[in-house]
């Protein structure tokens, strides 16, 4: 489904040269690889289109991610792979040069990379205040830290947020809990939002990969199972932007948005196809 012709999208997709894809919901769906992954990536890789795997999770380090990928069956290499986590030690370094000692809301493996990268992390103390206050998806969250955090922001500390999701895909009968719900009760309690949100929608992490390839923007395809943040990304970096419906978003959903995405599919399979027509007719 798409709002353009076909002669229209056909075009649009011959285009392409680089996948950038989201992961859970896009490419797996917790901890089951979907599949059609491996052979959507060969075809990929058979008809000269490159890809990359962009998350907004900053739960596991882009170390851990790729550890993930294999034991999935999937080779990944470090240039392939940027985490919302990754985006935001570059955003602090970058705007903020200065700044060595970080309030970090977040997993283990996610302080043990921003530590990995010159920062300490700061206690849960009122004497010890951080250069920056890091929010991020949590799952080892503890009650107490979500309070300093909130304390924090309400003392005027640079506050940063690694993504905006409100819930994380799963594969289990639970709803997890993410970045964008913290950030909602962080507010309710302290009145202050993010100064800014770093992960998708943030164009950051797709025009770091069209700067990095040489490519322009709409020679770039940002694939995922979320309207607000994976399609939203690609339409703010100037991209085509590919919703797929095998994780969070609903065909109703996907019909009521305005506007529509470039691409709606199924899966990733479908629009694997879709693209290699296109790639097949322009020959």
């Amino acid at each position: 489904m798409s709002p353009y012709s076909h002669d229209e999208l056909m075009r649009r997709c011959a285009r392409i040269k680089h996948v950038a894809l989201d992961m859970d919901g896009t490419i797996y769906m917790g901890s089951t690889l979907f599949p059609y992954t491996k052979k959507f990536l060969a075809d990929l890789t058979a008809n000269g289109i490159n890809y990359s795997f962009l998350t907004n999770n900053p739960t596991k380090s882009f170390k851990d991610y790729l550890k993930k990928l294999a034991k999935l069956g999937i080779e990944a290499s470090e240039d392939e792979m940027c985490t919302s986590a990754v985006s935001t030690i570059e955003y602090i370094k970058s705007h903020f040069p200065g700044a060595k000692r970080l309030f970090l809301l977040g997993t283990p493996s996610m302080i043990a990379e921003f530590e990995a990268a010159g920062f300490e992390s700061v206690p849960d103390d009122p004497a010890e205040r951080p250069d920056v206050l890091v929010v991020a998806f949590d799952t080892t969250l503890v009650y107490s830290r979500l309070c300093r955090a909130t304390w924090w922001a309400s003392q005027g500390v640079p506050y940063i947020a690694t993504n905006p999701d409100w819930v994380c895909p799963t594969d289990e009968q639970t709803i997890l809990v993410d970045c964008g719900s913290l950030q909602a009760c962080i507010e309710a309690a302290c009145g202050r939002k993010a100064d800014i949100v770093i992960g998708k929608p943030n164009p950051g992490m797709l025009n770091g990969i069209v700067e990095k390839y040489g490519l322009q923007p709409d020679e770039i395809a940002m694939c995922g199972d979320r309207i607000y943040t994976d399609v939203k990304t690609a339409q703010n970096a100037g991209g085509m932007g590919v919703l797929v419906l095998s994780g969070e978003t609903t065909l109703e959903t996907a019909l009521a948005s305005d506007p529509q995405p470039d691409v709606t599919a199924l899966n990733i399979e479908e629009f694997g196809k879709l693209l290699l027509q296109a790639k097949q007719n322009g020959k």
